[in-house]
C-alpha cells in the first residue's frame, strides 16, 4: 500500500512540477525552478505543521503528500525539512554543513557527470 501512495503522490508531484514549466517567464534565471523549490518547501512546511503538529493528517495521507507528492514535485522540500530539523534541535553545526555540503556535492557531482559524458564524446 506504502508504494501504492508514493507512487500515485510522486505522480502527481511530477505532473504539478512539469506544468509550472509552461509558466510564461522569459529570463535567464530558472524562474520555474526556483518557484518549484519554494512552492515544494511550503508544501513541505503544510504536510508537517498537519501530520506532526496538529496530528490532522494520517500516516497515509502523509506519506502520500511528503514522500510522493512532495518528492515528485521537488526533493528541496525534503532537503529544507531535514536541515530545518536540525536547526531545531539546535544542531547549526550540522545544518550548516548539510545545507552548504548538499549544495556544493551536488554541483559537484553534476559537473563530474557531465566530464564523464563528455569523456564519452557526448557533450560538445
Amino acid at each position: 500500500m506504502n508504494l501504492i501512495l508514493v507512487a500515485l503522490g510522486g505522480a502527481l508531484g511530477a505532473v504539478c512540477r512539469y506544468g509550472l514549466s509552461f509558466l510564461p517567464v522569459s529570463s535567464s534565471f530558472p524562474f520555474a525552478t526556483f518557484l518549484t523549490n519554494i512552492a515544494g518547501a511550503f508544501v513541505m512546511g503544510l504536510v508537517v505543521g498537519l501530520s506532526e503538529e496538529m496530528k490532522l493528517l494520517s500516516p497515509n495521507a502523509t506519506l502520500f503528500w511528503k514522500v510522493g507528492v512532495c518528492g515528485g514535485f521537488t526533493t528541496f522540500s525534503s532537503f529544507s525539512l531535514e536541515t530545518v530539523r536540525f536547526v531545531d534541535r539546535q544542531e547549526y553545526g550540522l545544518a550548516l554543513v548539510y545545507s552548504f555540503g548538499s549544495v556544493f556535492c551536488c554541483l559537484i557531482a553534476l559537473m563530474c557527470g557531465r566530464y564523464v559524458v563528455a569523456r564519452m564524446g557526448g557533450l560538445r
